[in-house]
């Protein structure tokens, strides 16, 4: 059965010997991108185009033309390769249409050799485009997997070229429409018809019929998460990089094979750790990166397909109600029943899309959650009971989880890399959250602080013995209860600060600390540091602020948010940014800096990529469980014996 994509969802590929056959109203330019893991195109050598057709595992046409063939033997693309992306463009001439919105809609249908389609997808939607990624092919899971791009690009080969990493990408787009301006390249053989000329099974474009199928979702941004809307907090990491910042440039070994299917024509099981990486630890992140891009899309494609029933019906129901003939007797009735049976049998049949994508998801879930190591693995996870103090700071840390309301409950964990990027910012306020709702603000504050702790009892556990600092600032002493696994397990660099010459003490100290640092390190003179410096990463607690800081403790703060992270001082602040707000502008600096999380669930942190607002969820330290006693225990014991 074939599968009709809609923009951003995937479907798994039965075979690996494929062909891509690409129709369309006018002549176009077809051609594909290698990329290695993380979707970078290493060089002109990896992009198949009319000036080069022919690329390991993969050939395109070498003219422009309103059909296309393209051959795929996914066996025989190099290691480092796991993704083919198809390319479109209008080849530029006098007379020729500029963009994509002034000719028919393009159709890309994935088959096997034998022509039976696997998987089609029309590319709806566009406009001002005259360059298009359409479909990519990409590993996943130890097999391959189609998934419906459409995105556009309204300057053209240069951009889309240079959005995926291709050095020189003006100068081989100017190649290629220069190739095929020139006519060097040969005719290709059309793509089978239909006995009355016209290809078979081919969708219309916008003014499809009511029974053409679902349609593709709005264009979104590019794969990299930008800065959101200034309502939410962004996700961190910026752009996906799967790239290890310690590991050298070379490919990282191919990750293990996949286990086999449980029936012909089933998916592979899954497995922990398939994705690429030098370690474990390493394929292990990326992974969780590959399952939240994949929730991430199939939930875009199925509000995209509700959408688009809502719309079509509303439509259906005024071209009908225009009519004054139906408003006599039963036709509007009628009308109506119609209309939203055609509604329900789209949300239906993008809900079941949508139902298959959760089940693979959570099927990966249930096998990746066990095998995460305790810097990725929530307080529940039986792993903790073999802790042990790492020799090795690792590559993140998990924060939370995060999850969309589509998906039935399924979590993807929230990870962060270390050393951290920026500070954290825990809301201890109210929120638009049912949840913060339904909590009273002393309680908020408890469970900021509780959240706080169990961060750095994280942190302090990822990290080998002596090689992390927490400072505690405590202006009025109102979170002694919070604070006491810590102090009993005396982990803490000093005593929680209190009063006004408390909060002076530890930012004088830490301030003249990220000040040594930084002299040392644009000198060249790192052995000249104090003996006495403590030159491992620093966290610092700020509970309740503003509350008990002077302006010059709000600068020295600052300072601290700005400068410390590139020298190894963290901060962690606990605060309500209404409070925060009657101090004026002057704080807009510090709290946008922060990475902002909160103590119950909401759904705050935005995804421009594909306009999601996800919910995130702290991670809990289980009602009666002493894990967190146990691990901190263990630190403090590693520290007293002197381990590293």
């Amino acid at each position: 059965m074939t599968a009709e994509l809609v923009r951003g969802q995937n479907h798994t590929l039965p075979q690996t010997r494929l062909e891509i056959r690409v129709s369309a109203g006018s002549p176009v330019v077809a051609g594909a991108t290698l990329g290695d893991e993380r979707g970078t195109v290493r060089g002109a050598e990896w992009v198949a185009h009319p000036a080069s057709h022919r690329v390991p595992g993969l050939e395109v046409s070498r003219q422009a033309a309103a059909d296309h063939r393209l051959a795929v033997d996914l066996d025989a693309l190099p290691d480092e390769v796991h993704r083919v992306t198809v390319l479109l463009a209008l080849p530029m001439g006098a007379g020729r249409p500029g963009r994509f919105g002034a000719v028919a809609a393009p159709f890309v249908a994935v088959t096997g050799l034998d022509g039976a389609e696997i998987a089609t997808f029309t590319l709806t939607g566009l406009d001002t485009e005259s360059a298009v990624s359409a479909v990519e092919l990409y590993r996943r899971q130890g097999g391959w997997k189609v998934r419906a791009v459409g995105q556009g690009y309204a300057a053209g080969l240069a951009e889309m070229l240079a959005d995926q990493g291709v050095a020189g990408a003006a100068e081989l787009a100017a190649s290629i429409q220069e190739a095929v301006a020139s006519g060097l390249a040969r005719s290709v053989t059309p793509p089978p018809r239909s006995p009355d000329g016209e290809r078979v099974r081919h969708p219309a474009g916008p003014a499809a019929s009511p029974d053409d199928g679902l349609p593709a979702a709005p264009a979104q941004a590019p794969e990299p998460l930008a800065d959101p809307a200034s309502s939410h907090t962004d996700l961190p990491g910026g752009p996906i990089n799967y790239a290890h910042p310690r590991r050298q440039t070379s490919a990282p070994p191919p990750p293990p094979p996949a286990a086999p299917p449980t029936a012909p024509g089933q998916p592979a099981q899954p497995v922990a750790g398939d994705a690429g990486g030098w370690s474990m630890d390493e394929r292990l992140y990326n992974q969780i990166w590959g399952m939240f891009e994949d929730l991430a899309r199939a939930v875009a494609a199925y509000r995209s397909a509700v959408d688009f029933a809502e719309s079509r019906m509303d439509q259906e129901l005024d071209r009908t109600l225009s009519d004054p003939r139906s408003r006599i007797g039963g036709a509007g009735d009628r009308a109506r029943e119609q209309a939203r049976a055609k509604r329900d049998e789209l949300t239906g049949r993008a809900r079941e899309a949508l139902d298959r994508d959760l089940a693979q998801l959570a099927a990966e879930s249930a096998v990746v959650e066990p095998a995460l190591p305790a810097a990725y693995a929530g307080w529940d996870n039986p792993v903790w009971h073999g802790y042990r103090v790492p020799m090795e700071i690792p590559m993140a840390m998990r924060i939370g989880d995060l999850r969309l309301p589509e998906g039935n409950g399924l979590r993807i964990p929230l990870l962060v890399r270390l050393p951290l990027e920026r500070g954290i910012w825990i809301d201890s306020g109210r929120t638009g959250s049912e949840a913060a709702a339904a909590t009273s603000g002393d309680q908020l504050r408890r469970l900021a602080m509780e959240t706080a702790v169990a961060l750095a009892a994280r942190l302090l556990a990822v990290h080998p013995s002596d090689e992390f600092s927490v400072h505690v600032i405590d202006p009025a002493g109102s979170a002694a209860a919070q604070l006491s696994p810590l102090v009993r397990a005396g982990v803490l660099a000093g005593p929680p600060a209190a009063g006004a010459e408390g909060v002076s003490s530890v930012l004088a100290h830490l301030t003249r600390r990220v000040d040594l640092v930084q002299m040392a390190l644009r000198a060249g003179a790192a052995d000249a540091l104090p003996p006495d410096l403590d030159t491992g990463e620093q966290l610092l607690i700020v509970n309740d602020f503003p509350h008990g800081f002077d302006d010059r403790a709000v600068t020295q703060l600052r300072y601290l948010a700005d400068e410390g992270p590139s020298v190894g001082v963290h901060l962690l602040m606990v605060a309500d940014r209404e409070d925060a707000r009657a101090y004026g502008p002057v704080l807009d600096p510090l709290w946008r800096s922060q990475l902002r999380i909160t103590p119950v669930a909401d759904d705050h942190l935005a995804d421009p990529w594909v306009g999601h607002a996800w919910t995130y969820e702290p991670l809990r330290v289980p009602e009666g469980s002493r894990v967190l006693d146990q691990v901190l225990a263990l630190v403090a014991a590693a520290r007293g014996a002197g381990y590293r």
